[in-house]
């Protein structure tokens, strides 16, 4: 198949054997290459080369349960990959004891393009990203110390920080970094949308689908930019505060009161997979979304601009515009990335 995300090996691999029969790995980079329809890359290749120990290392972390206090929860406890890396079905994030959370499980996809982390944003570096739900009490409730512990007693992690990193050490640094590598390259660029906008084989869209891409790019792009349908930035759209939860959004972090109840916008990438919807996933389909925008929007002062012009809340939607929003929408769902064997726990 015909891609443009490629995760490729530089150099064959090498095996050699010394005098004392010793094995001795050469660790091989990873070329991550650059979509011709994606916007530039966010993340710092230079300051965390990705390797293919250090992928490989990053991918046993991210599967790992025994980094949570349960010794059950980890990374992809809630990050399925046939779900597009969400937890499908469950409206939020499920943790440690059978802890709930207070927002949906977000997709993985992507990461490297994008600037802010977490509903909130909460942190703006991807290798210190899983350092939030590793330590919430509510989801992993790890410890460093421990975790550090469990894997220096282990040999199989003795041996794969010793081929990922130079300096061998099983350490957090290391620890984040191999998890930073990982999630680097899980991307989502091979959607029949994508092969369409690359004229590639496989690429045509039904005249349906065309139309909603108009439709789309008339009232949706400006927030759902680019070809990766986020513009990462932080909005309020018009949810009605849920008072069980009374999540402030982006408030929480930079104490703004214009930021009150935004949150991050979230990549379309694969939305059909990735019910429920909205930072507490209270809406269950694409079409309890697209009613919302048209019909639900409730007006607050920190409502997006976008949803509140000429005295009218929410996108004027017709039922024709809705279907065809939907049938282009599941133009991006990207079935190599859901079933690719390189992110997959087995």
């Amino acid at each position: 198949m015909k891609t443009n995300f490629l995760l490729l090996l530089i150099l064959p691999l090498l095996w050699s054997c010394s005098n004392d029969q010793d094995d001795v790995y050469q660790n091989i980079p990873l070329e991550f290459k650059l979509p011709s329809n994606f916007p530039p890359l966010a993340y710092d290749l230079a300051n965390n080369p990705p390797t293919q120990k250090g992928f490989e290392l990053g991918k046993k972390l991210f599967y790992e349960g025994r980094l949570a206090s349960d010794g059950i929860v980890s990374c992809g406890f809630c990050h399925i990959q046939e779900d597009a890396f969400t937890h499908h079905g469950h409206s939020l994030s499920h943790g440690v004891n059978d802890a709930i959370g207070t927002r949906n499980t977000p997709s993985i996809q992507n990461l490297g393009y994008q600037t802010s982390f977490m509903y909130d944003g909460a942190t703006t570096h991807l290798d210190l990203q899983p350092i939030i739900p590793f330590t919430s009490p509510i989801e992993m409730n790890g410890d460093f110390s421990k975790a550090i512990a469990m894997m220096k007693g282990d040999a199989e992690y003795q041996k794969m920080f010793q081929l990922a990193f130079t300096d061998g050490q099983i350490n957090s640094e290391n620890m984040l970094k191999a998890l930073g590598q990982f999630m680097l390259m899980v991307t989502s660029s091979n959607s029949r949308f994508d092969k369409y906008r690359r004229n590639e084989a496989g690429g045509t869209l039904s005249q349906q689908e065309l139309d909603g891409y108009t439709v789309f790019n008339k009232k949706c792009a400006s927030c759902h930019a680019t070809d990766l349908f986020t513009d990462n930035s932080f909005r309020n759209n018009g949810l009605p505060v849920n008072p069980l939860i009374n999540d402030v959004g982006r408030f929480r972090v930079s104490q703004l009161a214009q930021d009150l109840h935004k949150f991050k916008v979230p990549s379309l990438r694969n939305v059909e997979k990735t019910a429920p919807y909205m930072h507490d996933g209270r809406l269950y389909t694409l079409e309890a979304v697209l009613d919302h925008y048209s019909s639900g929007v409730e007006n607050s002062a920190t409502l997006d601009p976008i949803l509140k012009r000429n005295g009218m809340l929410g996108i004027a939607l017709t039922a024709s515009e809705k279907s065809q929003l939907i049938a282009f929408l599941k133009t991006l769902t990207d079935t190599q990335y859901l079933t690719d064997k390189r992110f997959s726990e087995y």
